[in-house]
């Protein structure tokens, strides 16, 4: 199945952000005036009402004391095109309070060299512009070798036969060449271009403006959100001329003020994964009465004692997808019910270790936040990276891929020699670069992200961090533990059909044998 060897990519595409806004209120500032008249009067105020005393005093008053909600109702829905993945994971994404469609790697094939490339010349610009064709170069290499192995797989899984339709075999086959391209990504550097459609609320756009200095990528950040605070001043310039602050300084950042040498990245790294123990995800702190503090609160939802409803049957009602048709609702209505919300009292607390591209999928679980590594000080010096299973299983393919890794951080490290920045340099740091972060959510917003990572067809190392998740949670409270799974093991003679991925059924019977079906891609 394997085709002719891929072309080597002969030179990088990059160009400016581009930042469009597709759509906003008129008179968005108005508008937030009329909210906060509105607090004080019989009568929702409209914004034709307003007058321009008014927006002196009222706009000012209101942001200086901090009612700030006023500000959240006007919404601003962007298109970001030429931003990397760097700036998406460490600025855009990086909080709950926005909402983002963007284009994948894992679905969307990488045909041309397209990245972002930071203000650099001579010589550092050349060890840059390499670094990213031959990462390049290795993710069309890895895309070839990885199909006929996702082939093989997937011809069992699919029960392939020599007498299936011609249509059938291609089905499968382009099913391979997406399994081969999501997993060849982790060679792309994080500096790719990725495009998205963005939405904010006025209050999110004035607090980026104020902390775009935060991350490590305010060059390219500063670019960017600059661009979005100039496009909604087009449409009314008095949203920030009135109210607002400047930029933090970046200098005057207390991030920046902790202690770092280049040093202290290796030496953390290699303590947090002997903590670890060998898993993707370990549980490192929990709500240990979580069992009577849930069965409590729902007792006092429904205003019973403890005589009338036990702990155990107290949980049964909430979690049992049988008994409360919530778990498996296609809406996720949980933070909508009163029974489900008393979910809200459990929490649990995880260090886990995944990839920047596995990441910059596990950090849009917004309820579920996590501390995360800022990069230009945790940086290492030795090649520090996730291999996926696919990769592990072809020795080809593992040469290949090894190869690529050492050449990222070589080139680096080369740029750092060259007296770049490292929030420059790191634009060259592969998607596999494996990054350390400690993450906690309440049982509401873990059981929703597990139903939904724990299927076969989620990325694979945020499946094994899930997985290992709820064998922990399991084991010290066994009662609400007790229902978590993918949907089909939810659903499985409840509703039908047991399977939500319709023709992306995964061809595995998981129901049958969760937590023990084996998952082979």
């Amino acid at each position: 199945m394997a085709g002719p060897a891929p072309m080597p990519a002969v030179a990088l595409s990059t160009a400016p952000p581009k930042v469009t806004l597709l759509s906003s209120p008129a008179a968005p500032y108005d508008g937030a005036i009329a909210a906060a008249r509105t607090c004080y009067s019989p009568r929702v105020i409209e914004r034709r009402e307003i007058t321009e005393k008014q927006r002196d005093a009222i706009g000012p008053l209101t942001f200086e004391g901090g009612h700030h909600t006023v500000f959240q109702h006007a919404h601003f829905e962007f298109g970001l095109e030429n931003i990397s993945r760097q700036l998406v994971w460490s600025v855009l994404h990086s909080y709950p309070f926005y909402n983002s469609e963007q284009s994948s790697q894992r679905y969307v094939k990488l045909n041309e060299p397209r990245a972002f490339v930071p203000p650099i010349t001579g010589e550092a610009l050349d060890v840059y512009e390499q670094a990213v064709l031959k990462a390049w170069d290795s993710y069309a290499r890895l895309s070839a070798l990885l199909k006929d192995g996702a082939w093989a797989i997937l011809k069992e899984l699919r029960y392939v036969r020599a007498t299936n339709s011609p249509a059938r075999l291609k089905a499968v086959e382009r099913e391979s060449e997406k399994k081969a391209i999501e997993t060849a990504r982790y060679v792309i550097p994080i500096g790719a271009f990725t495009s998205m459609v963005h939405t904010v609320s006025g209050i999110v756009l004035h607090r980026l403006y104020r902390m775009l200095n935060a991350g490590d990528v305010p060059y390219e950040a500063a670019m960017v959100i600059g661009a979005m605070v100039d496009l909604v001043k087009e449409v009314d310039p008095m949203f920030f001329d009135k109210i607002g602050l400047d930029t933090f300084a970046r200098e005057a950042m207390p991030e920046l003020q902790f202690p770092n040498t280049r040093a202290s990245g290796d030496a953390f790294a290699a303590e947090f994964d002997r903590r670890l123990q060998g898993r993707v995800s370990r549980l490192r702190d929990w709500s240990a009465g979580a069992e009577r503090v849930v069965a409590d609160a729902v007792r006092a939802t429904f205003g019973i004692t403890t005589v009338e409803m036990g702990d155990e049957e107290a949980i049964d009602r909430v979690m049992n997808p049988a008994r409360n048709p919530y778990r498996v609702d296609m809406l996720d209505v949980a933070y909508h019910s009163p029974m489900m919300r008393t979910l809200n009292h459990a929490n649990y607390v995880f260090e886990k270790k995944l990839s920047h591209t596995a990441d910059s999928q596990d950090q849009r679980h917004r309820m579920v936040p996590a501390s995360r590594p800022m990069m230009t000080l945790a940086d290492t010096t030795q090649p520090d990276y996730i291999t996926p299973r696919l990769i592990r299983q072809n020795p080809e393919a593992l040469v290949v891929y090894e190869q690529a890794m050492a050449e990222a951080w070589t080139a680096k490290n080369k740029l750092l020699a060259l007296g770049v920045p490292l929030e420059y340099a790191l634009y060259v740091v592969p998607n596999a670069k494996a990054l350390r972060l400690v993450e906690s959510g309440s049982f509401i917003a873990l059981q929703h992200k597990w139903t939904l990572r724990t299927c076969f067809n989620a990325q694979e190392e945020i499946y094994l961090a899930s997985m290992d998740e709820i064998s922990q949670v399991k084991e010290i409270h066994p009662q609400l533990g007790r229902y978590l799974g993918p949907p089909c093991v939810l659903r499985n003679k409840i509703v039908s059909p047991r399977c939500t991925e319709g023709t992306h059924f995964c061809g595995v019977p998981v129901w049958n044998s969760f937590p023990n079906a084996e998952r082979r891609l």
